[in-house]
């Protein structure tokens, strides 16, 4: 049993909780810019100064109309500055944060809800306003009587009715959460139907960014340090960079529709991104197309492996004359363009959620923004290794957080103990003792290696929990009993696991065929019906019926029907009559290969 250990480096407070930042820039630092928003004229800045204020006002707000200590509020928004300031206000309310993807089905936002038993939700529109009324209808949230939404002047109707709320009312209210106390509960996928609430302490938080921007100092600490947020804030991973900056004093910028993506990197310029490898996938596939397109698509593709080279050569601490003179080349035709469309000034960028590929990797690195991979769960409050700008080994995940311990058990499986692993599961004591055993080590359901200077690298999965390149985790137990559960499937198979998006194999039931084919006009065979317009149709309103219980990042994009049956003599079902998921994978791999070809 493999095991690496790195000391930790600093201490981290056993009193307070997250909200002391705000609190402490403010009278420290109340002119510095902490936040630039989106306002009709531009770009506007918010001083440490401002945000306080505006914090206290909604909190007060909250306290006004009931919220008490310890309940739970939920946000439901894109990524927007008011998400960060209702984040913070929960907080100075003595609340604990419950967010949700803006895409939540009303199944999702009936269960987080309920499960979380939600005093209060804020929302950001009519459509998430009329999911909750809706799931409100289902009768099961009788604890929810507080509901705001952001487009009906959320903020403003909460300060107005936290008036008459005295700031040593908020002041005990704020001082009330320790680091063993709850911020959040974030709910995520599991390999059951109903999603599984991670609770994360105050604790977990102050371990996990006491100790990441410690280490990310050359990205969190540079003079002009600035970053822009476009990932869901209902991800840990985004929460996660929120506070670092906040806590950091790194100006903050919020991108809330991906279609204003490249438009905001230009007015933002951030010094440093996070981002899933998909991002990171389009921004060089898109350079290359535009390359093409233009006729200089031998240009850039010499370019990327000039610029592979030199990442590579890097790693041997010694760069060729030859290579570096090519980079400078090729650095004025080509990599300042893929620079540009990151915003112009981005250095850094962190990705996780998903494997980053060492070959991009290496182009990242060659034209001169470095993608430091790490690696974490929700369950982690976000990152349990990560690589460094001055530890950095391309492939891998990168070394274990300092005060983080892992370990690789005997069959492969990563285990991890440190300060940022959560208190367990919110109303699930069985699946809580699942994923931390009595020593509290996590146990990933992730298999990987570490070699001997500690760098982690991921080989494999043990649990079915798909990530596609977007970084969402997807549960495809969901999908596939609610695609099974229509008359003519017989098995499903969900796919997507490091590909853009959820696809599905389907399996035909023979009885259920032969009936609809008496009566439709299909061939006698179901194989000599895979494309016809009645079979596709069928199985299309069996596929929609499952995606409407998830959000659209989760839904089935694509499907293939196939001619084959799935049977415990053929190896594809257990005796129990489970599906052989690795057997299935392997032997229809160009089928799937097929559903991802453009």
């Amino acid at each position: 049993m493999r095991e690496f250990s790195t000391p930790s480096t600093i201490s981290i407070p056993d009193s307070g909780n997250l909200t002391d930042d705000v609190v402490n820039h403010s009278r420290e630092a109340a002119d510095e810019v902490v936040f630039r928003r989106r306002v009709a004229a531009g770009l506007e800045d918010v001083t440490a100064r401002e945000f306080h204020a505006e914090v206290c006002a909604t909190a007060k707000g909250l306290i006004a109309a009931g919220v008490e200590a310890g309940d739970r509020v939920a946000v439901i928004s894109r990524t927007r500055y008011e998400w960060t300031l209702l984040d913070y206000a929960v907080w100075f309310a003595g609340a604990v944060t419950v967010p949700l993807y803006e895409s939540s089905s009303v199944e999702q936002v009936a269960w987080i809800l309920q499960d979380s038993g939600a005093a209060a939700v804020v929302v950001e529109g009519p459509e998430h306003l009329a999911r909750v009324r809706q799931a409100q209808r289902s009768g099961a949230l009788d604890d929810l009587s507080l509901v705001w939404s952001l487009s009906d002047q959320a903020l403003d109707n909460l300060g107005r009715l936290g008036q008459d709320i005295s700031d040593e009312t908020l002041e005990r209210r704020r001082a009330t959460a320790t680091p063993l106390d709850l911020a959040t509960i974030v709910y995520t996928s599991g390999t059951t139907a109903a999603p599984k609430g991670c609770m994360l302490t105050h604790g977990n938080f102050m371990f996990e960014l006491g100790v990441t921007v410690e280490e990310l100092g050359e990205v969190f600490d540079d003079e002009e340090a600035s970053t822009l947020v476009f990932l869901p804030l209902a991800h840990v991973f985004a929460r996660i960079i929120q506070v670092g900056a906040v806590k950091r004093r790194v100006p903050l910028g919020h991108s809330s529709d991906i279609k204003d993506l490249a438009a905001d990197l230009d007015a933002f310029r951030p010094t440093f991104l996070l981002a899933v490898p998909r991002v990171f996938e389009k921004v060089f596939n898109t350079a290359s197309q535009q390359a093409t397109a233009a006729g200089h698509g031998k240009l850039f593709g010499r370019a990327a492996n000039a610029a592979i080279a030199y990442s590579r050569a890097l790693d041997d601490k010694r760069v060729p004359l030859r290579v570096r003179t090519q980079r400078a080349l090729y650095d004025k035709l080509v990599y300042s363009q893929v620079r540009e469309a990151l915003g112009g000034r981005c250095r850094y960028a962190i990705s996780g959620g998903a494997p980053l590929g060492e070959r991009l990797g290496h182009v990242f690195r060659g034209i001169g923004v470095t993608v430091l991979e790490g690696y974490g769960l929700t369950e982690s409050t976000g990152a349990l290794t990560v690589n460094l700008p001055h530890a950095h080994k391309i492939g891998t995940v990168g070394r274990p957080l300092p005060g983080t311990t892992v370990r690789v058990a005997d069959d492969g499986e990563l285990l991890f103990r440190g300060g940022q692993v959560f208190a367990g599961y919110w109303n699930d004591d069985r699946a809580t003792a699942q994923a931390l055993d009595p020593d509290g080590w996590l146990h990933t359901g992730d298999v990987g290696e570490v070699d001997d200077e500690g760098f982690v690298r991921i080989t494999g999965r043990r649990k079915e929990i798909l990530v596609t390149t977007g970084g969402k985790n997807v549960s495809p137990t969901l999908l596939e009993e609610r695609v099974r559960a229509h008359d003519l499937v017989d098995h499903c198979l969900v796919v997507g696991d490091g590909q853009p998006f959820i696809g599905a194999l389907v399996t035909i039931d023979r009885a259920a065929y032969a009936g609809l084919a008496g009566t439709s006009g299909l061939p006698r065979e179901v194989a000599d019906a895979l494309s016809h317009p009645v079979l596709v149709s069928a199985v299309q309103a069996a596929v929609d019926d499952a995606n409407g219980a998830v959000s659209q990042a989760e839904a089935i994009r694509k499907f293939v029907i196939l001619a084959q049956e799935w049977t415990e003599e053929g190896g594809q079902l257990t005796p129990s009559l489970k599906l052989k998921r690795h057997v299935v994978t392997r032997e229809h791999r160009s089928e799937i290969e097929d559903l991802y070809l453009f």
